[in-house]
């Protein structure tokens, strides 16, 4: 991961104004926006709004895993281009996702893999021809950034989840076709088996704050959502459930962007949160490091709302496919939410 590059002095510079700022970044929208529905059969594009990807079989996997689902596959005209680290210049890379949105044949838009670069392309994006075209996007880590401001400018529902280049096991296959093809009102809580321990220790939910809360989701990667401080390019956290993850992060640094988070005043905006997976997340050198577990308790369990860590969003093998933006109900005390209302139109 390159997230880094997101998070330099210009971001951290850019919090004074955040208060005003997060009022005009959801000005642009004021109602949620549908997807249509796809179906096996249809053509999904695959594009590389981030990192390039260095080995040509990442590419031609990423196609056969489509076609297993059982898509036809258009490819974005600079998916395989390489610039610098990045998968093609920002123009090439954003008309690759413009041209997705405005092609009547393609109905889903699949990113090829994460890294860094996502938030580069936002000013560069069609937002009225993403609203009047309105399409499955699917993606986490980086694509992070294109969930948030497609949100934050159209109010259309977007999927963070595995993608092209991501591990398709049997877990994460299910859970594509039970929300994409039978159009599941998803119920998502970690599968746990003990094996041979007397009581299960993997795969475990902590609760935070017990109770339930309802709410529309938002959120993704902590690094790259927190990069946006400041931005147009944040959705409205007013009664929404937050949810995180991350990847390569030591403990300071988690609890530095949770405290951006409450100077912005989102942490004292949302109705419930929940923290997947942040898989490589151990502290460095120095006199000690707080913990996890402290770093929520000082930031989450004041704010008294529904809360809990563990789910399986985030860097790990078997993930869940969750729609930004739809609306869903927590049970932080069970460790899972489920989706009340459907998030595909017709």
């Amino acid at each position: 991961m390159q997230r880094r590059d997101f998070i330099g002095s210009a971001a951290l510079a850019a919090l004074l104004p955040l208060v005003g700022a997060s009022g005009s970044a959801i000005a642009a929208t004021d109602r949620r926006l549908l997807p249509p529905a796809i179906h096996p059969g249809d053509t999904v594009g695959l594009v590389s709004p981030s990192s390039a990807t260095d080995q040509r079989l990442s590419l031609q996997l990423a196609g056969e895993v489509m076609q297993a689902l059982g898509f036809k596959v258009k490819t974005g005209a600079h998916y395989a281009s390489r610039y610098g680290s990045l998968a093609g210049t920002d123009a090439e890379r954003a008309g690759d996702l413009n041209a997705m949105f405005a092609d009547r044949d393609v109905k889903a838009v699949i990113c090829l893999r994460g890294g860094s670069g996502a938030a580069r392309l936002l000013p560069l994006l069609d937002y009225d021809a993403i609203r009047a075209n309105p399409k499955v996007v699917l993606g986490f880590s980086d694509i992070t950034a294109l969930h948030c401001a497609i949100h934050a400018k159209t109010g259309l529902v977007t999927f963070h989840g595995p993608m092209g280049t991501s591990s398709w096991n049997s877990f994460n296959a299910d859970q594509f076709r039970r929300l994409f093809f039978e159009r599941e009102l998803m119920q998502y809580r970690n599968p746990v088996d003990a094996g041979d321990e007397l009581v299960p220790r993997k795969n475990r939910t902590l609760t935070i704050t017990g109770g339930k809360a309802h709410g529309e989701l938002v959120g993704g990667n902590l690094s790259v959502l927190v990069a946006l401080a400041g931005t147009p390019y944040l959705p409205d956290f007013k009664d929404r459930i937050l949810f995180l993850e991350d990847v390569s992060e030591a403990p300071y640094r988690i609890d530095r962007m949770l405290t951006t988070l409450k100077l912005m005043g989102v942490l004292d905006q949302i109705a419930g949160f929940i923290f997947g997976e942040c898989s490589d997340c151990d502290p460095g050198g120095g006199y000690g490091s707080l913990t996890l577990d402290q770093i929520f308790d000082d930031h989450i369990k004041p704010l008294g709302i529904p809360a809990y860590r563990g789910a399986m969003i985030g860097h790990i093998h078997r993930q869940f496919t969750v729609p930004v933006g739809g609306e869903v109900e927590l049970d932080a005390g069970a460790g899972s939410f489920r989706m009340l209302a459907p998030v595909f139109s017709g």
